[in-house]
């Protein structure tokens, strides 16, 4: 069942911060472009951090507590996350590991059960960095891209799982769950139709499920690796996304029952890689940050519906479908009839940051995406400028 959202207790983190306090961070999001634009791009949130998360980190610098990560805290709070959430008893400790990140996870994990030269299944449009860091690793990346509708299509999966079985080698699927960008939450139906897919065509599952947490309201997360059929699979969870912690690196890798010999092939020195402290605060994050987290969905939702109405008001040829999960809106510019990609007018004209649909592959292109993790008023007036750009 899907986790209710209990009624508000907790101020939305989304409205605390005014734009003069976020233009003095110096991360990517508000390092990249000039002052004059609004970043409404790269996936960090404009939000406080969760106060557990605040008090751990700041307990961990008074001790001086910023040593190696060591023991099984995190895997044991996102086993308890799992089932308070979404019902699944599946991260069994003993079945985990702490990996640098999720995508770090992902490339390690697509070692244990690829070789190089391998082809790598995505699911485009898809969340780029998947094709820089599958190509880095020697392998190749091979799309299957989603239906129209944004939703994984079986039937080109299927095609995609019989071609590469039929030439050898070792092929890999690499899922997004939900999807980025285009915020799908994958059915069970969906899910164990795609692990007897990958089994009957020899296909090992990695999956990358860092926005789980991130689900709207209505919407029901299902870890893939608690689906019949999915007990070879591997997946990466975080509290990355979740709770703004990108900076504060560490994940962790989990193994259905009959990927645990694989999970074990891990070499020793990936758990070298993650941050103790990040450790420490994705751990209290996941104990301690339900309240914060479940006011931060309701912003969000709020915020979806505030662009779908600004976007009918000011931008009517701009078609957008909110998504069932994460906090990125996928917009279909192709209408605009801009004449090239429209991140990159609503960025010269309109100074607004948006991603460019082109990186994400095959179905990108004439998109962009929207990061909607920010408070109403920078959406309201992102809109207003990228309207003014057209006009």
């Amino acid at each position: 069942m899907p986790h209710d959202i209990p009624a508000p207790d907790t101020p939305n983190p989304l409205r605390a911060l005014s734009l003069e306090r976020l233009r003095r961070r110096t991360s990517m999001k508000w390092r990249t472009y000039p002052e004059d634009v609004l970043p409404l791009w790269v996936a960090e949130m404009d939000v406080p951090l969760a106060e557990p998360v605040v008090r751990a980190v700041r307990e961990a610098m008074e001790l001086g507590d910023t040593g190696y990560p060591a023991g099984t805290a995190y895997a044991e709070a996102l086993a308890a996350f799992a089932v308070e959430r979404w019902a699944w008893d599946g991260p069994a400790v003993e079945r985990t590991a702490i990996v640098p990140d999720v995508m770090m996870g992902i490339v390690e994990m697509l070692k244990l059960v690829s070789g190089p030269g391998d082809p790598v299944v995505v699911n485009s449009p898809v969340y780029p960095p998947f094709f820089p860091f599958v190509e880095n690793m020697g392998r190749k990346v091979v799309e299957a891209p989603l239906g129209a509708d944004g939703r994984l299509d079986l039937g080109v999966l299927e095609d995609t799982f019989g071609r590469l079985s039929a030439g050898g080698g070792r092929p890999a699927y690499l899922l997004c769950s939900p999807q980025n960008p285009t915020g799908a939450v994958h059915t069970a139906d969906e899910l164990a139709a795609v692990a007897a897919l990958a089994r009957t065509y020899g296909i090992r599952v990695v999956v990358d499920e860092i926005h789980a947490p991130l689900t709207a309201p209505g919407a029901n997360f299902v870890p893939y690796l608690s689906v019949p059929g999915a007990e070879n699979g591997l997946s990466l969870l975080s509290a990355s996304k979740a709770w703004n912690l990108a900076g504060l690196k560490a994940a962790v890798a989990v193994a259905g029952p009959e990927a645990a010999d694989d999970l074990a092939r891990l070499p020793e020195e990936v758990g070298h890689g993650p941050s103790h402290v990040g450790v420490l605060a994705h751990t209290a994050a996941l104990r301690e940050g339900g309240d914060w987290l479940d006011a931060l969905l309701r912003g969000l939702d709020d915020n979806r519906r505030l662009l779908s109405g600004l976007l009918a008001e000011h931008l009517p040829a701009v078609r957008y479908t909110p998504g069932q999960a994460t906090y990125l809106a996928w917009l279909d510019c192709r209408a605009l009839g801009v004449g090239g990609d429209p991140a990159e007018v609503f960025l010269e004209r309109g100074r607004v940051a948006l991603n460019s649909g082109i990186p994400f592959g095959t179905g990108g292109e004439g998109f962009v995406r929207l990061n909607l993790a920010t408070s109403p008023e920078l959406i309201t007036e992102a809109v207003r400028r990228m309207a003014s750009a057209l006009g």
